[in-house]
């Protein structure tokens, strides 16, 4: 990116994880957040109204009581509501940005049109896999019932790379493999830059 902020340094660029319910978007960012050590990479944690012990992404619990306070005052700089729950990106993640930082977050696609409103030239992640192993790893996890999974498959968004750059990346395999990947995604600067 040519955009500078007030000190000189490049402005970073958001990149957004995402993909359906169950492709591995968790996974995957854990796998590359313990073996990234780019000084100019960070991850951001998501605020969501889950239990902080529900399994899965390494989130910041709150209340529908806390969210909304937070949200009302403006401290999110991204909002989503999908599944009963809601979820929110800080409004740090901008000083992140406005400091030089690649910032990576785990996002919806339903939001990429804002979020690309929002951010200059975002990239977008796809996480993609096979249906089967979509079904049984939504299973595992053992937060639905059959119906419920049911709904999520049956959901399908599909975010327009017209608006952003998407890179697809396919997690139907062994998570190194796919966890590699998305590892030479974010540390080759032709795909931040």
């Amino acid at each position: 990116m040519s955009d500078t902020t007030r000190a000189g340094t490049r402005r970073g660029r958001l990149i957004q994880v995402m993909g359906p319910s169950g492709v591995g978007k968790d996974a995957l960012l854990d796998y590359a957040r313990g073996r990234i050590a780019n000084p100019h990479l960070l991850f951001a944690h998501r605020y969501v109204t889950r239990p902080p012990d529900a399994g899965g992404e390494n989130h910041i619990a709150l209340s529908a009581v806390e969210f909304a306070t937070r949200d009302q005052a403006g401290l999110f700089s991204l909002v989503w509501h999908s599944n009963g729950l809601s979820y929110g990106v800080g409004r740090e993640v901008d000083l992140w940005l406005s400091q030089g930082f690649d910032v990576v977050i785990s996002g919806s696609r339903s939001m990429w049109p804002d979020l690309c409103r929002i951010y200059p030239d975002p990239l977008g992640i796809l996480i993609t896999t096979d249906p089967e192993i979509r079904y049984q790893r939504l299973s595992a996890r053992g937060r639905e019932n059959a119906d419920m999974i049911k709904a999520r498959l049956a959901r399908e968004i599909s975010p327009d790379p017209a608006l952003g750059s998407i890179i697809n990346l396919d997690n139907s395999g062994p998570l190194s493999i796919a966890g590699e990947q998305l590892i030479q995604i974010l540390t080759d600067p032709q795909s931040i830059r």
